[in-house]
């Protein structure tokens, strides 16, 4: 049994490790500000930026971008470009190491991190979903008391009210640890489901529809597009033909904007542009 008892003291020292841990970023700061409404502009300053497990490695040096209210605004560019990393500083999952983001003109770090993150919801590449019922994972997150009416009618802006009700138990459907009682598309769904329900300011959408099969796709993108209208939207996308409807196009090339624009003006530029070589790149998938 020695070796064990090695382990289990090893196991039990890093658990108590990260339990006595102290994070950077208080998300209950006494001190920050509780907005009531906010509009959902979002500047990011001369951002210098590093992940703390590889500080050498530089993401940004004096990145700037712009995301206006209520439009949508497009992240493109290779792997390693830096989308995701924009939203993981608009989350406030990380602070930049210089320069500031800025949400309504204030410095993201002077507001109460739970009541700004109230105002955001985030639908990623593979969303998370708990060993609970369809039901219990759509009202996740939400702020306050929710009807049943409420429910049913943001799974069916999500288009996922059809496939719940085939079910078995409906909503009361359990969705196994991580969902994986669920395919991908209907992971997909009840997670937009539950950013419906959530009305958020501010949506930020991660690959949201790049692990889906394309009749999957199809229903989660009509879904995406229904809930961006009228709201910030921040959409990180592999598939081009997913974000041409977007206000706006940014495309990133090594922590940094080298074009922007719609999808007609990025077109424009012809082969010297850098967004219509990514198109190009993508046209033989397209056509099958």
């Amino acid at each position: 049994m020695t070796n064990d008892l090695a382990k289990g003291s090893d196991a039990l020292q890093s658990v108590f490790t990260v339990l006595d841990r102290r994070t950077l970023i208080e998300p209950e700061d006494s001190g920050g500000n509780k907005p009531e409404i906010i509009t959902g502009h979002v500047q990011i300053c001369d951002v210098d930026f590093a992940y703390p497990a590889r500080p050498d490695i530089m993401i940004f040096k004096g990145f700037s971008i712009d995301i206006e209210a209520r439009k949508s605004t497009a992240l493109v560019g290779q792997s390693g470009s830096g989308k995701s990393t924009i939203i993981g500083l608009i989350e406030r999952f990380y602070d930049p190491m210089k320069g500031v983001v800025k949400f309504d003109g204030r410095d993201i770090r002077s507001y109460h991190l739970r009541t700004l993150r109230s105002y955001l919801a985030l639908v990623s590449q593979e969303p998370v979903l708990f060993a609970g019922s369809i039901r219990e994972n759509i009202i996740y997150g939400a702020s306050s008391e929710v009807s049943e009416s409420e429910i049913v009618e943001a799974a069916k802006a999500a288009n996922a009210h059809d496939f719940i009700t085939v079910l078995k138990d409906g909503y009361d459907t359990w969705c196994g640890d991580r969902g994986e009682q669920l395919s991908g598309g209907q992971k997909q769904r009840i997670a937009i489901a539950r950013a419906m329900l959530k009305n958020p300011k501010v949506l930020l959408l991660d690959e949201a529809t790049s692990a889906l099969d394309n009749q999957s796709e199809k229903l989660v993108q009509e879904a995406l597009e229904r809930m961006m209208v009228g709201r910030t939207s921040v959409v990180v996308a592999h598939r081009l033909s997913s974000i041409q409807s977007c206000d706006m196009i940014a495309v990133l090339e090594r922590g940094k904007v080298v074009e922007k624009g719609n999808h007609d003006s990025l077109l424009a530029k012809g082969s010297v542009g850098a967004y219509h070589s990514l198109v190009s790149l993508q046209k033989p998938d397209r056509s099958t």
